[in-house]
């Protein structure tokens, strides 16, 4: 059988990183820290190759492969949330230290790694929902956020006028 993980290069960062994203999603660990046997070009012997994670249940290994790969938006990484409370921590978690924001519930950590923190009320308003001009006007909303804010979603689609 075939066992996929995805890959995380990282600019010597993965011990960092692998701390900060397990703190951060419930159901995660870190299952294994790898040191180098060897002097590389890019790194000493003993210093930390690889961190293996577990992500809410995924494996993902992060990679001391140094500043020559960035990351880019093609990549991201979606998390469901059950409510604001939940969006908020995440996106609050993420941003903090130098992450940044962008558009529609995306967002960066200080790595440069691109998240989307996406309610699952959101969803349910947009992609589930059987009234489609009330899924319009969610995800007219929806476009004009960055962290989403599901009550301001909610009362969109139910046609609610937003002040501001």
């Amino acid at each position: 059988m075939i066992r996929i993980t995805t890959c995380i290069w990282s600019n010597y960062t993965a011990e960092e990183q692998a701390a900060f994203y397990t703190a951060l999603i419930p159901d995660s660990r870190i299952v294994r820290v790898e040191r180098t046997p060897i002097d590389t070009p890019s790194q000493k012997a003993g210093d930390v190759i690889i961190a293996e994670i577990e992500l809410a249940g995924r494996s993902y290994l992060l990679l001391n492969g140094g500043p020559m790969f960035q990351h880019s938006e093609a990549v991201s990484f979606i998390l469901h949330t059950a409510d604001q409370a939940e969006t908020d921590r995440l996106w609050d978690a993420i941003t903090a230290d130098g992450g940044a924001e962008s558009q529609c519930g995306w967002c960066k950590d200080k790595w440069g790694v691109s998240w989307q923190v996406t309610p699952d009320r959101l969803m349910e308003l947009v992609w589930d929902n059987p009234d489609k001009a009330a899924a319009q006007r969610a995800m007219q909303a929806m476009m004009t956020m960055k962290k989403i804010d599901i009550a301001a979603i909610e009362a969109a689609a139910a046609g609610v006028p937003v002040s501001g």
